[in-house]
């Protein structure tokens, strides 16, 4: 899926699924760094209209999502956490290139995209692996638009760098990525 290089061990979605309270925790905070990180790219890229609103439109659905897992916290009766350091988007941050404002931005949607991938492949692996038909339902829905974002942030770095350079940029991107992925996948949270 999306290329990437190192696919999650199914076992993951059992760890996931062994402290649920936890898991969505984690993941409303994912999604509201999302938005947060839609809403910054809007803030590089004012000169060019479609280009914010499909980004303000990917903000307001990654709250939405937010709001939903917030939502099912409640429901359960769990207690929502505080925000939750991400060590592997910190470590995919550091491969950002500070060059040129073109490189820069290519690279923060690249960056985007790799988040957006991931997140889907693991919310692949939670509707295909865990036991509770709520969580499948929506983990499947969520999937879904974590594609539809991976596929746009990709389009937009595409339209706004020269294609060939950025499809071997993210290239690198999967590379890299694939070393860092390796240390995770042994925690409940939704990169971890």
């Amino acid at each position: 899926m999306f290329k990437l290089k190192l696919p999650t061990d199914p076992r993951w979605a059992n760890i996931a699924e062994g402290n649920i309270g936890e898991i969505l925790t984690d993941h409303a905070w994912c999604e509201q760094k999302a938005a947060t990180n839609a809403i910054g790219l809007i803030t590089m890229l004012p000169e060019y209209p479609e280009i914010v609103t499909e980004l303000l439109a990917i903000a307001q659905e990654e709250l939405d999502h937010f709001n939903q897992v917030h939502e099912i916290i409640k429901k359960r009766g769990f207690t929502f956490g505080r925000a939750r350091k991400d060590d592997y988007v910190n470590e995919l941050a550091k491969f950002i290139v500070q060059g040129s404002r073109e490189d820069l931005i290519v690279d923060k949607m690249l960056f985007a995209a790799m988040i957006e991938a991931r997140s889907c492949e693991r919310f692949k692996v939670l509707t295909e692996n865990i036991k509770d038909e709520e969580l499948k339902v929506f983990y499947k829905e969520l999937m879904i638009s974590e594609a539809n974002h991976y596929t746009t942030f990709i389009g937009f770095a595409r339209q706004l760098g020269d294609p060939e350079k950025v499809n071997k940029r993210w290239e690198e991107w999967l590379e890299y990525e694939a070393n860092i992925i390796k240390s995770y996948g042994n925690k409940e949270t939704i990169h971890g």
